[in-house]
């Protein structure tokens, strides 16, 4: 049996094949390669899918139980889930770069404003909630 993966531990790099998979699990909730094929939407071998669908199991992106000869696939992990994982890993390579913080910082104000300028006032409402629930957490461990 493998070892569950923490999400921390996941490294979202996926191929189209695997991405494409992992789509259609999430978007069925689980299935058999069969199942995956039967539809139309995948053109590639029974062979070639199921080769894909086991990369994901051994990468920790699926789970399986056996069913009957084959196995039944279901995704580990939410697609927010995983896209969550992906952004923090990202902005924490970011701040890891080498560059002070604060120009790392200056690079997602820019982004997210080249994005669209409404999302400024969330990322200043969000920073301002955080800021009072650390305060609140400090407050509490000095009453402790």
């Amino acid at each position: 049996m493998m070892r569950p993966f923490s999400l921390l531990e996941l490294k979202p790099r996926l191929g189209p094949l695997e991405q494409q998979v992992l789509r259609k699990l999430w978007t069925c909730g689980s299935a058999t390669v069969r199942e995956l094929l039967a539809d139309g939407e995948f053109h590639q071998a029974y062979t070639t899918v199921m080769t894909a669908v086991d990369r994901l199991y051994k990468k920790g992106f699926v789970d399986r139980v056996a069913e009957g000869r084959a196995f039944r696939f279901t995704p580990r992990h939410t697609y927010e889930e995983l896209q969550r994982v992906t952004a923090l890993g990202s902005i924490r390579q970011l701040l890891k770069s080498g560059d002070p913080s604060s120009l790392a910082l200056s690079y997602l104000v820019e982004a997210v404003s080249n994005h669209d300028a409404q999302l400024l006032d969330d990322l200043q409402l969000l920073v301002e909630r955080k800021r009072r629930q650390i305060k609140g957490q400090e407050k509490i461990r000095e009453e402790d």
